[in-house]
């Protein structure tokens, strides 16, 4: 008979067992989560105890103190639904130096003209903040600094100034002489989190935490510090370009499929409420590879364009590289387009971007990428004013993507003339009127080519006006 595996090791993310200890959790992926494992504790039994605040009807809940208060950038309302609620933990996470500390200085400048705002920084003075305040016009008398890194002191600043707004930069620079480990660890995160958290619930404070993330791009620390905040924000953008985006992953008070554009430059940083044609490159002459695209980010629309080129490899493995677009997608349309359209592209090095450092991860931009990589291994451009909408199925379909006739309105908006979509895409009934052409209409001035596979696609595309 097989023995028995003692279990003496456990995570302490997830709970994952193992009989001996490993530096990380096979079933969270966490780095130094496992530990030793004590003899199992059976439950305590816990009676009633008095209750603070009887239960009320939903109805009779009065939702007042809790409404959305606007930060005065439009962006960053855009994505947060509103803006920020009373009460609520964000935790705005992204990489050193992209911004995030530039940005939060001016929310809380803006803030400052309605109630008091602290803003604790651990990672660097007081003095050095307020230099940035002076550069990006950041100074209000209602904005207190505080240079602190330990978590009792700065609870006591919270009493002291009694902020409606509370801005932690970073949350892995605090640390609580109450927990074990060094600041920035697991026990250290959790516990300062925690705190920090009870106290933005017991008096109504807004709190905003600053947090690293890894080369990976996830949020540095445990993952329980994600399901513990009520809104997580990523800011992201490309360090040697202007450009920064925000997204929401997680929202308990507004969308989470929304995107702020910002402009970042040495007096500031501003919201971009017309971000479409940043993505795109200005050139006289058409060129072999490119090809234009409409993505939907949340409820806006951004064109964008899609830049392949395919060239001979010298590798016995040709190389794939993408920047801006999912590998693995990419990979996709490129076996389908070898397939199913009788593109040859297996002796062929293949280079896939974005323009503008936009990452673009719908499936809507399949044809577009498709295309793109046609059109440079066939040496042939596509018109600059036409743009491609659709996702590409291993058959070599082109299916049907949300909203068609927003994106179409934008492209007609911004001047272009022609589109490539799934067949069935627009509906005749609003707005759009058969045209001689077979599997043809037009749209707002734009005449819609509408497709069933890849192949016809590919071969309308590069003859279209």
């Amino acid at each position: 008979m097989a023995r028995a595996v003692k279990t003496a090791f456990r995570c302490g993310e997830c709970g994952w067992q193992t009989a001996k200890w490993v530096g990380r959790c096979g079933e969270c992926q966490a780095w130094g989560t496992v530990g030793e494992a004590g003899a199992p504790t059976p439950a305590r039994v816990v009676s009633a105890g008095p209750v603070a605040s009887p239960a009320r009807p939903i109805g009779q809940v009065d939702v007042r103190s809790s409404q959305t208060q606007p930060t005065g950038m439009d962006e960053l309302d855009r994505v947060l639904g509103g803006g920020l609620v009373p009460g609520a933990v964000v935790l705005m996470a992204g990489e050193p130096g992209i911004g995030k500390s530039t940005l939060l200085l001016e929310v809380a400048a803006l803030a400052a003209q309605r109630g008091r705002v602290l803003y604790v920084t651990g990672e660097e003075s007081a003095e050095q903040v307020r230099l940035r305040a002076d550069r990006v016009g950041a100074v209000a008398d209602e904005l207190y600094l505080a240079a602190e890194t330990e978590l009792s002191v700065l609870l006591g600043h919270v009493e002291a100034v009694e902020p409606k707004l509370l801005i932690v930069d970073s949350i892995q620079t605090v640390a609580s002489a109450e927990a074990d480990g060094a600041p920035g660890g697991i026990t250290q995160i959790r516990e300062v989190t925690a705190n920090l958290i009870r106290v933005a619930k017991e008096k109504g404070i807004t709190v905003v935490l600053v947090g690293h993330v890894t080369k990976e791009g996830a949020i540095a620390g445990p993952r329980l510090l994600e399901h513990l905040v009520d809104v997580v924000l990523y800011f992201e953008g490309d360090r040697h370009s202007r450009l920064r985006m925000i997204r929401a992953v997680k929202n308990r008070y507004g969308p989470t499929d929304e995107l702020g554009c910002f402009d970042l430059s040495e007096v500031g940083i501003v919201g971009l409420a017309d971000p479409s044609g940043l993505f795109l490159t200005r050139r006289e002459e058409p060129v072999p590879g490119t090809c234009v695209t409409v993505t939907l980010e949340g409820r806006r629309p951004l064109v964008a364009e899609v830049q392949a080129l395919v060239a001979q490899s010298f590798l016995p493995s040709p190389r794939r590289a993408t920047s801006g677009l999912d590998s693995q997608r990419v990979a996709m349309v490129l076996a389908v387009l070898q397939q199913r359209a009788g593109v040859k592209m297996h002796e062929r090095d293949v280079y896939v971007s974005t323009v503008g450092g936009v990452r673009l991860s719908e499936t809507s931009v399949d044809l577009a990428v498709a295309l793109a990589v046609a059109g440079s291994n066939l040496e042939q451009s596509l018109s600059p004013t036409l743009i491609a909408v659709g996702e590409v199925g291993l058959a070599g379909e082109v299916r049907a993507v949300p909203g068609a006739q927003r994106r179409l309105s934008e492209a007609a908006r911004l001047g272009f003339r022609s589109a490539v979509v799934p067949r069935g895409a627009l509906e005749l009934g609003k707005g759009g009127s058969p045209l001689r052409s077979v599997g043809a209409v037009e749209f707002e001035g734009m005449k819609v080519i509408e497709v069933d596979t890849l192949e016809e696609a590919s071969r309308v595309a590069f003859v279209a006006p």
